[in-house]
């Protein structure tokens, strides 16, 4: 009879051992993939205007890449560099210091590749100023200089470190979103692990964000967007998180030849730190333009 609860406990004590054992392996193994998997870097910058003054002065100038020359060294260490192109561009571009109707020659995507922009945002209200023509060039432009694009209905995936990144681009300036609008942002949810989504909205010169930009947010979030980045007020507006995740409603200005007032010469960029699909942390860094179109770092 004590043999065999000798037996019983022994056989007992070991099994405890064997599963101890093996839950301690499995975490091990847990903990070694999240202490060996390597970092991402999104870096994201604001609205980017390479036509009218903007244009004028880098050709006065003689150098394309002047509008980036001052963050360059810091755009260029990201994984990924996204950013809204608020231009299109263009052969025989007119020259000018004014108006509403923007373009850039092809010379200026010198600026973006020299600073390692390899996204961009096409959806926004200056997009067809030069009419669908005008689109279709840029894209040509862009794809030639092996630069990806958004904002024209589709989903750029970019596969980092074993991770799926997402990004999408949306123009809801005078107009709101459609259920098009949100089956994309869900169907691209299904298809990456992080979910990055673009948006042109608000009122221009104001600090607050409205309650419609409020309300879209939510329900872009709803329907699997990951992180919020919001252009067009042209001021750098509020951020908070919705269930968890990121909302930034404007980051202002990047660059622009907006240089009449302080508020528009200011702007943010943030650098999204990922470790796989988990966000570790986002770094806000301010930019100021103290000189023209040029903005630089702020400490």
């Amino acid at each position: 009879m004590i043999k065999k609860i000798i037996t019983a406990l022994v056989l007992m004590f070991s099994t405890i051992f064997i599963k101890e054992t093996k839950i301690f392996e499995e975490i091990k193994n847990i903990k070694n993939v999240v202490v060996d998997q390597p970092k991402t870097e999104i870096i994201v910058v604001g609205d980017i205007m390479l036509g009218r003054s903007v244009m004028s002065k880098s050709l006065t100038k003689k150098d394309f890449n002047y509008p980036f020359l001052r963050t360059a060294d810091i755009l260029k260490t990201a994984n990924i560099t996204f950013g809204n192109l608020e231009n299109p561009i263009i052969e025989n571009c007119p020259i000018s210091n004014g108006g509403f109707t923007f373009c850039s020659s092809p010379e200026m995507i010198s600026g973006l590749t020299f600073s390692g922009i390899n996204i961009v945002n096409l959806a926004n209200n200056h997009t067809k100023n030069y009419s669908n023509d005008g689109l279709v060039q840029t894209q040509d432009y862009l794809q030639k200089e092996k630069i990806d694009y958004v904002g024209v209905n589709n989903l750029i995936i970019k596969d980092v470190n074993q991770t799926k990144f997402g990004f999408l681009g949306f123009d809801f300036v005078g107009k709101n979103p459609s259920n098009s609008d949100y089956e994309l942002i869900k169907k691209s949810k299904n298809q990456v692990d992080v979910l990055i989504v673009m948006i042109h909205w608000g009122n221009e010169y104001v600090a607050k964000s409205n309650n419609t930009q409020k309300e879209i947010a939510k329900n872009i979030i709803n329907n699997g967007g990951d992180v919020i980045i919001g252009g067009h007020p042209h001021w750098v507006q509020e951020m908070e998180y919705i269930e968890g995740k990121p909302v930034f409603y404007s980051l202002g200005n990047f660059v622009f030849d907006q240089s009449w007032s302080e508020e528009t010469k200011k702007g943010l960029v943030i650098r999204l730190n990922y470790q796989g699909k988990n966000l570790l942390g986002i770094d806000q860094m301010p930019i100021y333009m103290e000189n023209f179109g040029q903005p630089k770092w702020v400490d």
